[in-house]
């Protein structure tokens, strides 16, 4: 594929800038979108653990009071070391965890190595603030973003908020309509030298503890069959913590509230 247009840099998402606005995500201030309902997602978390970090998200999106979707997917590999997951406005979010995809292989092919963590997280900023006309009509994308940075050894993760403003978080953060409740229990139950395990029962319960009390925040199914998705990121990459791993965790936590042990 070639391109006709006159960006000649290493960024896909500067080139879409210059020569295929039409393509970034998001819509036009014009479009007076203020009062639309358009599906939102909702609870998204995220922490360090001591092989790297965790990104989480309930999977549920609502639209005004109605439920959009059951099974939306709010968190996604940007790359081989990196996670984005999504809260707000679900069409733009999802678009723009798509670009930055794109945007970090794309460097990587232009520039012969990948880029660094924290570089990927000015490649998000830059989308959300490219965002904030469409934001300011009702149109909110507020990510967090974390992964594995090779050069240092560790996991990092950074929040935002509309204005493309980026924060690195030392332990933990959630955010979306839930958050207030996830981190609560973050507060209670992270360490830095949780293990797998330790990691995805505290993914599970902070998840858990939102839908408790966030109506738009959706809680496990059992039923049909709904997880949270769960997503590591260490030295070896990205890796999902499976549907049963998510429930076996669940129904202990079950087990535990019965027998009289801590509540959500």
């Amino acid at each position: 594929m070639s391109f006709t247009g006159t960006y000649r840099g290493s960024s896909f998402f500067e080139l879409l800038q210059c020569d295929y606005e039409h393509l970034l995500p998001g819509f036009p201030a014009e479009l007076g979108t203020r009062g639309v309902d358009v599906p939102h997602g909702t609870t998204v978390l995220a922490f360090r653990f001591s092989a790297g970090v965790v990104v989480a998200g309930d999977r549920l999106a609502t639209e005004g009071h109605r439920v959009a979707s059951r099974d939306i997917e709010k968190v996604f590999a940007t790359d081989p070391y990196s996670l984005m997951a999504i809260s707000g406005a679900a069409g733009p979010s999802i678009e723009m965890a798509r670009i930055l995809s794109v945007e970090l292989e794309h460097y990587e092919k232009i520039e012969g190595e990948a880029l660094v963590l924290e570089g990927k997280a000015n490649k998000l900023s830059q989308m959300i603030r490219q965002n904030l006309p469409a934001a300011m009509q009702g149109l909110v994308v507020v990510p967090l973003f974390a992964g594995f940075d090779t050069r240092r050894g560790v996991g990092r993760l950074w929040k935002f908020d509309i204005t493309g403003g980026r924060y690195e978080e030392a332990h933990f953060e959630a955010t979306g309509s839930g958050g207030l409740y996830a981190r609560e229990s973050l507060k209670q139950d992270w360490r830095p030298d949780l293990d797998h395990a330790g990691a995805v029962r505290a993914a599970v319960r902070a998840l858990t503890a939102a839908a408790e009390e966030d109506r738009a925040t959706g809680g496990i199914d059992l039923i049909r069959r709904i997880f949270p998705i769960v997503k590591m990121g260490t030295e070896d990459g990205i890796a999902d913590a499976s549907d049963e791993e998510i429930e076996a965790t669940y129904r202990d936590l079950l087990e535990s509230r019965a027998a009289g042990g801590p509540s959500w």
